[in-house]
């Protein structure tokens, strides 16, 4: 305990000596945190459209009326043929083109039918998608309105309406930034952890005092208890900066308990350093470390349910989150701070998350060569 004891002082007194990497610890995450959230939003607006109306009817107009006058979509040419309106597209100016066929109107109202048809732009895949699905959304509703207009003077048509009323658990007022935010926290808590953890011993071997510790009679795993404990209290302060962040600036608190939060992040930082650890006894410099956690910490984000549900992913693709300990600690932030989820609900995380720390931090301090 004592020889642990020297350890932590001298890493302490080594992270304090050095102004400018605390500083970036602390600013960094923060910054980010408030930046992020306004970037990373799965709303698309300002949707670029190009209208090939052949029909200039009453109808035609109130139907691109209807479409622009929401905040989605946006007239960036009204043109005569469709080649035009394409040629927009190609100029990367429309993403979509709505072309509206002559005789809409009259086969709206005599015929109940009329097709339109739409192109999109698929380059940009969510905005192609998304853009699609709004544009097609609004046109059922005007079509709504259309027939409702038209069928309600006849007596012999009683229409039955289904009033369909949503109400949105968790995110009322569907707010990204309260989706968002506990997602892209959880992956500065893993950033911060996972470099932290990476860089430490391969510094004291390019420093070269890591020979002087080998020398020593102190045991491997009190080298590296000693090197995890002070990152596992700066990635606390991280997280409790982290927590202070989203209730100042974006207003949002944890509806669960905060101690289930801390008792989590606190299992999480003991496998996410271990495996900056581990991967630190495989490196001879920093550069190589800085590498390979580029390229984990890249899947563990990409691969954690932040920007893509892991349900919509591919089978192997689901095999492969489950073992990416990002995923449940992005799960179980949403879970305690949107939901109010308790111990009882989040065993099964803890447990598997438990299970990376033990065998990430043993595999460390057995991988840890000590020569004297």
């Amino acid at each position: 305990m004592r020889t642990i004891k020297f350890l932590l002082f001298k890493e302490f007194k080594q992270i304090f000596r050095n102004r400018a990497i605390l500083a970036l610890i602390m600013v960094m995450p923060v910054v980010q945190l408030i930046i992020l959230p306004l970037a990373a939003d799965y709303e698309v607006k300002n949707i670029n459209l190009s209208v090939v109306d052949h029909d200039h009817s009453t109808y035609s107009q109130k139907l691109i009326s209807t479409i622009t006058a929401t905040p989605y979509f946006k007239l960036t040419g009204y043109n005569k043929s469709y080649d035009e309106a394409f040629r927009l597209i190609e100029l990367d100016k429309a993403d979509l083109v709505l072309e509206i066929p002559q005789g809409f109107e009259r086969n709206l109202v005599r015929e109940n039918q009329q097709e339109l048809f739409v192109a999109v732009n698929a380059i940009n895949g969510t905005k192609a998608n998304l853009g699609g699905a709004y544009l097609n959304t609004i046109i059922q509703i005007f079509n709504s309105d259309i027939r409702v207009k038209l069928l309600e003077h006849e007596e012999s048509n009683q229409t039955q309406n289904i009033d369909v009323t949503v109400s949105n658990w968790f995110n009322p007022y569907m707010n990204y930034h309260v989706f968002m935010v506990p997602g892209i926290l959880a992956v500065l808590v893993t950033m911060i952890g996972g470099f932290l953890s990476a860089l430490n011993i391969v510094k004291e071997k390019e420093v070269g005092t890591i020979e002087q510790i080998n020398v020593t009679p102190i045991k491997k795993s009190h080298f590296i208890i000693g090197k995890l404990i002070p990152f596992w209290v700066l990635g606390n302060v991280v997280f409790t900066l982290g927590l202070l962040v989203s209730w100042l600036v974006y207003g949002i608190t944890p509806v669960g308990s905060l101690l289930v939060l801390y008792v989590f992040v606190s299992v999480f930082l003991l496998a996410i350093l271990g495996f900056g650890l581990l991967v630190s006894t495989f490196c001879d410099t920093q550069q190589q470390a800085m590498f390979i956690m580029f390229f984990f910490v890249m899947i563990f984000i990409l691969m954690g349910g932040l920007f893509t549900p892991i349900e919509s992913m591919p089978g192997w693709a689901q095999t492969v989150t489950k073992f990416n300990p990002a995923s449940y600690l992005i799960e179980t932030m949403r879970m305690v701070i949107l939901k109010g989820s308790g111990f009882k609900d989040l065993l099964r995380n803890i447990g598997i998350i438990a299970i990376f720390a033990i065998v990430l931090n043993l595999w460390a301090v057995l991988n840890y060569r000590k020569t004297s």
